[in-house]
């Protein structure tokens, strides 16, 4: 691992800005302050003008490996993160085979460890029959369960009051859930199918999973969470009705914790006509009344992560009709500029941006050493010229599908280099062909620990 000095950075950490030099030694970072000239270095960069920002910690993708890599894949998407900013990842269990069992999630592990540029870290997925090896976990070794209480294929749709009650009951670790109300969406789709055959528009996506199948999922694991005093982190909120079930307190005193995700908080519904089902998603991208009060939730700590919910599909896949076209959109590259660009717009504070995607990630999974620029903690940084312009277009896209719903947009930041444990791995628009491999990452097991 290289030393490294940063000169003349505005570092963007821990709800303040700083200008100093940072000095990485040994993959961590080693010094905050003036770093004398003439320090000997394997590399030196003059950031002045450019913004320091910690490596952003994804916990909601799909990066479709093992079974869908059609789509993508665990080296693709990682490449994409870094060049987006994103140092670490932690990965949902949805591929085929499911990650529902520890031997399937070791699997996974290891594909990380062979390929991933990015750090990594995978879910354990919740079935209505895999409670025994729930309660067997070890919450140093895996980021959390994740339940689809809505919204899945095969049998990783958990929709059994028991298994759900187990589950909230006897979970050794945080508890991630989807919610959607299934037998609500059901109804919808086959009233829509009735009036519109195969042919439904993009624009009923919002109407057929809508506030009230939301809600209803939202509050029933938000109380099976209070029976059972679990940890619970509801994922992707869509709607203004499910903010009234969390609060702005502070994250470390929390049980119950909610997500926004860039795509909620960038597109609404008039979005559907020119994009259709580019951005058709679960839940649904829902109205800008909706989206304007996910994003003060943002602003006031009531939302207390921002992730991606990255999901790739081929471009064939999202071109057909309405039932067939799967639901998911390509993220992961973009994340950080998104928010860049609601910084701009005035949804909320760079400082806020910082504190939910980068900071309460690592707080909320206990992510030991990263996530805040801090002398002894692994070099996961990222830098931005926030004033250099940049379009996005299909040329520069390291996805593998090679489409995005943000093709044609431009953006008023550049993310410049992104470091992961003290390497330059992106640089001038490419990801070094010889970048080392990310790190499994280090679990602390309890809320707070990396804060």
């Amino acid at each position: 691992m290289p030393t490294v000095v940063l000169r003349n950075a505005e570092i963007i950490n821990e709800g303040r800005r700083l200008r100093a030099d940072v000095l990485l030694r040994a993959g961590r970072i080693e010094r905050i302050g003036t770093i004398p000239a003439g320090t000997k270095a394997d590399q030196e960069y003059d950031l002045t003008g450019k913004l320091l920002l910690p490596g952003l910690i994804d916990d909601q993708v799909h990066f479709r490996e093992p079974g869908l890599t059609h789509k993508a894949c665990i080296a693709s998407e990682a490449r994409a993160a870094v060049a987006g900013g994103v140092t670490s990842f932690m990965e949902m269990p949805n591929t085929n085979p499911p990650a529902t069992t520890q031997e399937e999630l070791e699997k996974k592990y290891a594909i990380g460890a062979a390929t991933s540029v990015a750090n990594y870290s995978f879910f354990f997925g919740a079935t209505n029959s895999n409670v025994e090896a729930i309660k067997s976990i070890d919450s140093s070794k895996v980021c959390g369960v994740k339940i689809f209480m809505g919204s899945s294929t095969g049998d990783m749709l958990v929709d059994s009051v028991a298994t759900l009650e187990g589950i909230f009951r006897h979970s050794p670790t945080i508890i991630l859930t989807h919610c959607e109300d299934t037998p609500r969406i059901k109804l919808a789709e086959a009233a829509a199918k009735a009036k519109w055959g195969e042919a439904v528009p993009a624009s009923e996506h919002p109407r057929i999973r809508d506030v009230e199948a939301c809600y209803a999922s939202s509050s029933m694991a938000a109380e099976l969470a209070k029976r059972h005093d679990a940890r619970l982190h509801i994922l992707h909120i869509t709607t203004a009705k499910e903010l009234s079930l969390f609060s702005a307190a502070p994250l470390k005193g929390k049980r119950l914790t909610a997500e926004a995700c860039v795509h909620h908080l960038w597109f609404a519904e008039e979005d559907y006509a020119r994009l259709g089902h580019q951005i058709k998603c679960n839940p649904a991208i829902k109205t800008s009344a909706d989206r304007a009060a996910v994003r003060a939730a943002v602003a006031s700590g009531v939302i207390d992560v921002i992730a991606t919910d990255h999901a790739p599909h081929t471009w064939d896949e999202k071109s057909q009709t309405y039932f067939k076209a799967p639901s998911g959109l390509p993220l992961v590259q973009h994340s950080l500029q998104v928010l860049m660009d609601l910084v701009r717009q005035g949804a909320f504070t760079l400082e806020t941006a910082v504190e939910r995607a980068c900071h309460a990630p690592a707080v909320l999974f206990g992510v030991e050493k990263r996530g805040f620029i801090r002398e002894g903690y692994w070099a996961d940084l990222v830098v931005v010229d926030p004033k250099k312009p940049h379009t996005v277009n299909k040329a520069g896209l390291l996805y593998q599908c090679g489409w995005s719903p943000l093709e044609g947009h431009t953006f008023n930041s550049t993310i410049e280099r992104t470091f992961v444990n003290g390497v330059c791995v992106y640089e001038d628009g490419k990801v070094r062909a010889d970048a080392p491999r990310g790190m499994r990452l280090s679990l602390m097991g309890t809320l707070g620990s990396s804060g």
